[in-house]
């Protein structure tokens, strides 16, 4: 695949995965995930690996709040990671409050067209 191939690859893999998040499968978006997937653990702390330990971790976060993730743009980088702008709402799952709106910006990595590893970082 070629340079441009493999960006726009990995856009259609990154959209449907924040579309699988935001409706809660997170069987379809763990299948997007390499086996050994490094994610930060935005919520608690830390980092959780493999599919089991996102699939965990989101099982616990989505009991306590109800997060929305809209990505906003893609920026493929020279060392083939992807950035994505992404405006991301946090709600209490019991009041439904807003509890924070921000724009907040990911770095994904990817190992045989999977996301092997996401890191949330400064935009």
């Amino acid at each position: 695949m070629e340079e441009s191939e493999t960006a726009l690859h990995a856009e259609d893999v990154l959209r449907a995965a924040y579309r699988a998040f935001n409706s809660r499968d997170i069987d379809a978006a763990i299948e997007l995930m390499h086996p050994d997937v490094d994610w930060p653990n935005a919520w608690e702390g830390g980092r959780v690996r493999g599919r089991e330990g996102v699939k965990e971790y989101w099982l616990r976060q989505f009991a306590a709040i109800s997060s929305r993730v809209e990505p906003k743009t893609f920026l493929p980088q020279a060392d083939g990671s992807i950035l994505v702008d992404v405006r991301q709402e946090v709600h209490d799952t019991t009041s439904g409050e807003l509890v924070s709106a921000s724009d907040i910006r990911h770095r994904f990595h990817f190992a045989d067209d999977l996301v092997i590893r996401m890191d949330v970082v400064e935009p």
